[in-house]
C-alpha cells in the first residue's frame, strides 16, 4: 500500500495561445474545473499504476470538498482520512498555453488546515510500503509526517523552497525536476545538482521533462533514463504522475531502470491528455506503452 500525505485542489485551468504576460489581457479558447492538488494527483497516479492507496488530507465544507472526494474513490484511493475543513477547499489557477507549458497559483484553502497526521493517520501510514509527501500542505505539517512515519519517505519538493534538515534527514527518496533542484542546491546544471542532493538524502531522481530523468544513490549508482517522445497536449501533473507510478514500480520491487521506465512511460501518456486527474493512465496502459519502449 502507498500512504499519500498531501493537498487536494480544485484546478480552475484556462486554455490559450499564449499565456499572458505581467498586466496583458488574453482571450482563452477552453475553460475546465478538474480535481487537482499535488498530493490528490500522485494518489490518483498511484492507484491507477495499480496500488493499493490511502490519502490523507483535508478538503473545505464548500461545493469543491465532495467533487474532490468522490474523485478520488471513484479512483480507488481510500478517503477515509481525508478530513473537512471549515470554508474554502484548496484551488489551484492553471494556464495551460498551446505548447503545453503551464503557469500555476495555488491557494491553499483547507489544505492550509493541516497542522500534522494524527495517531490515526500515523496508523494508516505505518502499514503502507511508501509515505508520499509534497510541499502544497504547511511545512509543520510535512516535516512532521515524515519525521514520524516508519516507513520509507518519498518527497516531491514542489512548490520549491528551502527545505528544513529534519525533513531532509527522514526523506528516502527525493523527486524533484530540474528547477526545484537547481532550487535546492544552488546548482543550475542537473548532473552536478543531483551528486549536491545525494549529500542531503540516500536517493534522488532528478527529472527533466522531454529529456527524461537522472537518478542516483550514495551507493554510487548513476542511470539517465530518456523520456518517451511524445507530442504534450497538458503538461499539468506529469511530474506527479511520474512520482506516483516510481512509488507504485518501487514498492513492486522493479529494478531501478524498469521503474524509471515505468514512470516515464506513465508520464509520457499523461501529457497526451489534458487537465490532471484526467489525463493519469491506468496500468494495462503504462504496461502497454512500456512494453514498446523497452526491449525484453
Amino acid at each position: 500500500m502507498i500512504s499519500v500525505f498531501g493537498s487536494a485542489n480544485m484546478d480552475l485551468v484556462a486554455y490559450t495561445a499564449t499565456a499572458p504576460k505581467r498586466g496583458e489581457t488574453v482571450t482563452g479558447r477552453a475553460f475546465a474545473t478538474i480535481p487537482g492538488g499535488k498530493g490528490a494527483n500522485q494518489a490518483i497516479a498511484a492507484a491507477r499504476a495499480g496500488a493499493e492507496v490511502a490519502f490523507i488530507g483535508a478538503v473545505g465544507d464548500d461545493a469543491f470538498g465532495p467533487v474532490m472526494r468522490e474523485t478520488l474513490a471513484s479512483a480507488g484511493v481510500d478517503v477515509t482520512r481525508l478530513r473537512v475543513a471549515p470554508g474554502s477547499s484548496g484551488i489551484a489557477h492553471i494556464v495551460v498555453d498551446d505548447a503545453g507549458g503551464n503557469s500555476i497559483i495555488v491557494v491553499p484553502g483547507a489544505n492550509g488546515t493541516v497542522t500534522g497526521p494524527t495517531d490515526g493517520d500515523l496508523e494508516v501510514i505505518d502499514r503502507s510500503d511508501a509515505l508520499l509527501l509534497q510541499l502544497e500542505l504547511p511545512m509543520e505539517a510535512v516535516v512532521a509526517a515524515a519525521t514520524r512515519a516508519r516507513v520509507p519517505v518519498v518527497l516531491t519538493p514542489a512548490p520549491a523552497g528551502e527545505l528544513p534538515p529534519e525533513l531532509l534527514a527522514a526523506v528516502g527518496l527525493i523527486i524533484p525536476n530540474e528547477h526545484e533542484a537547481a532550487a535546492i542546491t544552488g546548482l543550475s546544471d542537473p548532473e552536478e545538482s543531483l551528486k549536491a542532493l545525494l549529500d542531503l538524502v540516500p536517493e534522488a531522481v532528478v527529472t527533466l521533462g522531454s529529456e527524461g530523468s537522472l537518478y542516483g544513490s550514495r551507493s554510487g549508482a548513476r542511470l539517465r533514463v530518456p523520456a518517451v517522445p511524445v507530442t504534450a497536449v497538458d503538461t499539468t501533473a506529469a511530474g506527479d504522475t511520474f512520482a506516483g507510478a516510481l512509488a507504485v514500480a518501487r514498492a513492486e520491487g522493479m529494478p531501478v531502470e524498469r521503474a524509471l521506465r515505468f514512470a516515464a512511460a506513465a508520464a509520457a501518456l499523461s501529457v497526451q491528455r489534458k487537465g490532471a486527474t484526467t489525463s493519469m493512465p491506468a496500468r494495462p496502459e503504462i504496461d502497454a506503452a512500456l512494453r514498446t519502449t523497452v526491449t525484453p
